[in-house]
């Protein structure tokens, strides 16, 4: 470790006594999100510098919130007028850039998936274990949304008794171009493992997924929809009911059923009517409109453990690691037709 990261590690470990120094690495749709939410509403951040390979997309942004544009992201990981970053880029570069971040003591909040395979994630895992301290924040932001943090504690409250099953709808109204199969899985699916863990603080064995008729809005091709069912190590079912190309927008609920009652998230997204007509009510457009405040949330706790000096405050390594096993065994399962069994190891 060079004289300039131990000085940088050393800083981190402390914690801040002024706003915490924060580069965006990626500024598609979601890194820009997420950068202008640093700029404008995060506490204790401040937005100091942005990254893509997209040099105009870029330069535009950093212009729109007047920040530095750096056009290599190893360069805003190794700049030391940054203390922390934000990775936002495709998933196939989190390996490396999140890596890069360890090895320089950043601290670093990484948009999901942590890395594309349980192997690469898993080297994630012993790089921070090897630092000694927690450094990694994985953007599972459905753990801070206040619905899934009343349905957890009621679950470790075991006011209902045991939980039996979790059942999961996740629907969108159109996927964009190039989205296959398998991508239902690792990129949708994978927010119904990671909450299934948060809620009932085990992990998934075994995954099995079905394929029932294909909608006529889906893309030639698109298996779309899939129902996938998990097992947990104490025998609690659950089902996730993935549906991509409603066309009518953006739903996601989980319903707990436990041995004395039932709870259920993702009716509060708007006024619910009853009449004689039926029921009905708002449904949200995107995620972005349904988890809003989740994501507002994440950032203000990400960013005071970093001026803390903890690091983090959310799902780390461990959690990126577990949900890309899930999903690997789920893509399987997709191929093959077959029940998969996950095994995660010893947890280091």
């Amino acid at each position: 470790m060079s004289t300039a990261t131990q000085t940088t590690d050393r800083t981190a470990r402390q914690g801040y006594d002024r706003d915490v120094r924060v580069a965006v690495l990626g500024v598609g749709m979601m890194g820009q999100d997420h950068a202008r939410r640093l700029a404008t509403l995060t506490k204790g951040a401040q937005l100091v510098a942005v990254s893509d390979v997209d040099a105009a997309r870029t330069d535009a942004v950093a212009a729109e919130l007047g920040v530095r544009a750096v056009h290599d992201p190893a360069a805003a990981i190794a700049d030391p007028e940054v203390d922390a970053v934000v990775i936002a880029t495709p998933g196939f570069t989190h390996e490396g850039l999140v890596l890069e971040a360890i090895a320089a003591g950043k601290p670093t909040l990484c948009e999901k998936p942590l890395t594309t395979s349980p192997e690469t994630a898993r080297a994630v895992v012993e790089a921070e274990r090897a630092l000694g301290r927690p450094l990694v924040q994985v953007g599972f932001m459905r753990r801070f949304d206040a619905e899934y943090e009343q349905l957890r504690a009621l679950v470790a409250s075991r006011e209902l008794g045991r939980p039996l099953f979790l059942h999961c709808v996740h629907r969108n109204a159109t996927t964009p171009p190039n989205f296959n199969s398998e991508m239902l899985i690792l990129d949708s699916v994978v927010h119904e493992v990671d909450i299934a863990r948060f809620l009932l603080g085990e992990e998934i064995t075994a995954i099995t997924v079905l394929t029932p008729g294909r909608t006529a809005h889906a893309p030639e091709g698109l298996q779309d929809p899939q129902f996938v069912l998990m097992e947990t190590a104490s025998g609690t079912l659950v089902d996730v009911e993935i549906f991509v190309n409603t066309t009518f927008g953006y739903e996601v609920r989980t319903e707990l059923v436990a041995e004395r009652g039932s709870a259920m998230t993702g009716l509060g997204v708007g006024l619910v009517q009853h009449s004689a007509a039926g029921w009905g009510g708002r449904i949200a457009a995107d995620f972005k409109q349904r988890f809003g405040a989740a994501y507002d949330t994440e950032f203000q706790r990400w960013v005071d453990a970093v001026r803390s000096g903890a690091g983090v405050d959310g799902p780390g390594v461990w959690d990126g690691y577990a949900a890309a096993a899930v999903c690997a065994a789920g893509v399987q399962s997709l191929r093959t037709g077959r029940r998969v069994e996950v095994d995660l190891g010893a947890r280091s």
